[in-house]
């Protein structure tokens, strides 16, 4: 059963973060969880040479006041969304990545829900640099997506497909089995992909029996991690570029949410290569875990 106890919305008022708030509404609504509101304002002190006569102490009272202003916005930012439900409103100073990340550990948050901020006509191919930040840095899961305007109002609630994307590495159990749980929480059903490379018939160092092979070893790797986590799901193992294959697989079977690995904390390579392209081609949210 999966319990998200504490939700995190970093809020910067923008419209594709008033968009990552109903996301946050509903799935707060349906856990029953507290939510926190965060808004961090970017601290930048123009860097100037001052005579050594005007040097001391710098006034950084428009800081408080920026802050006030902010956390009064903050009080009224998707009243709609949050009706019922039990909301926290915080706002710091600093740098932004840092302060969500430092929050989210400090308060054992269970959920980050935050817009990728692509931005113009390519917007999907743009990963926001917060938002990059965070998913290489927090330990909880991060809900985010580059379409989250364009999904966010369906009745999404009612989830009836969770596509679960597994790469074989040690990490694959986890995803698994917090893809279930979520799932299970909405009686949805749920896929399991493999992406593996795509076989070349005029590559000397493989042929087509050894392929096959290779396909019936993977299939047979992710029905063992069926068994210990006792997920259930259709599994495929499909030939391709992963971020294509799964962005495809994710309109095939209309897909409502994403759930995707990441490296152990403290690893080497935070996030796995291909979830940020996972991300940005997305037809849907993507959790990353």
């Amino acid at each position: 059963m999966l319990k998200l106890s504490k939700i995190l919305l970093p809020v910067d008022f923008s419209e594709q973060g008033a968009a990552a708030a109903r996301y946050a509404g509903a799935l707060t609504q349906h856990f029953r969880a507290g939510l926190t509101l965060l808004h961090v304002n970017p601290l930048i002190i123009p860097a100037i040479e001052i005579p050594r006569e005007f040097s001391g102490p710098v006034d950084l009272g428009w800081v408080t006041a920026l802050e006030s202003r902010r956390r009064a916005e903050l009080e009224t930012f998707a009243e709609a969304e949050f009706r019922g439900v039990q909301v926290e409103r915080v706002v710091v100073t600093g740098d932004p990545a840092r302060k969500i990340v430092e929050y989210a550990h400090r308060e054992e948050s269970d959920l980050i829900v935050m817009p990728t901020h692509g931005y113009g006509p390519f917007r999907r191919f743009l990963l926001g640099s917060v938002t990059a930040k965070v998913l290489h840095d927090a330990e909880c899961p991060v809900w985010t997506g580059a379409h989250l305007q364009e999904t966010a109002h369906q009745r999404w609630s009612v989830m009836n497909h969770v596509l679960c994307a597994i790469d074989g590495g040690p990490q694959s159990e986890t995803v698994l089995a917090w893809a279930s749980n979520f799932a299970g929480e909405f009686n949805a059903k749920m896929v399991i992909v493999l992406a593996i490379p795509q076989f070349d018939p005029s590559d000397d160092l493989f042929d087509s029996e050894g392929f096959i092979r290779g396909v019936r070893v993977a299939e047979a790797r992710i029905r063992c991690f069926l068994t210990k986590t006792g997920a259930r799901g259709d599994v495929m193992v499909e030939e391709g570029e992963p971020a294509k294959v799964i962005s495809e697989l994710a309109r095939r079977v209309s897909a409502d949410l994403v759930v995707i690995g990441r490296s152990a904390a403290g690893g080497s390579g935070r996030l796995r290569a291909n979830a940020y392209s996972i991300i940005r081609e997305s037809p849907c949210p993507v959790v990353s875990v």
